[in-house]
């Protein structure tokens, strides 16, 4: 029996949906969780999940806090109002309060290995 294994994107993804509504994480810590990679990776994983639509992108934010992928959405306020939709405050671009909204995929714990 031959074992399949997810791809890298895969792996981003995953973790990217586990991310809780109101909160957001980084690429690098993605990175750093995945230990494969680098954050420009995920970035690039985040920037070709467009047509699925169960992947939350608009979390995922760069390590000041910053939306630097929201000209990869539809519009470029459409990550804002994402993030301000599940109560998120942005401004100037960026999270307020990133510090305390900021989520590590190590809190998966247990739960990641049911993903792979």
């Amino acid at each position: 029996m031959t074992t399949v294994h997810p791809t890298y994107y895969e792996l981003v993804y995953a973790v990217v949906r586990r991310i809780p509504r109101g909160r957001v994480t980084n690429y690098g810590a993605i990175a750093d969780f995945l230990a494969l990679g680098s954050a420009r990776m995920v970035g690039w994983a985040l920037n070709n999940c467009h047509h699925i639509g169960d992947v939350p992108a608009h979390r995922v934010v760069n390590r000041k806090g910053e939306l630097s992928g929201r000209n990869h959405f539809g519009t470029p306020v459409m990550m804002q109002q994402l993030l301000e939709n599940e109560g998120v405050a942005v401004q100037n671009d960026r999270v307020v309060a990133f510090d305390q909204l900021s989520w590590h995929p190590q809190e998966l714990g247990d739960d990641w290995d049911i993903l792979c």
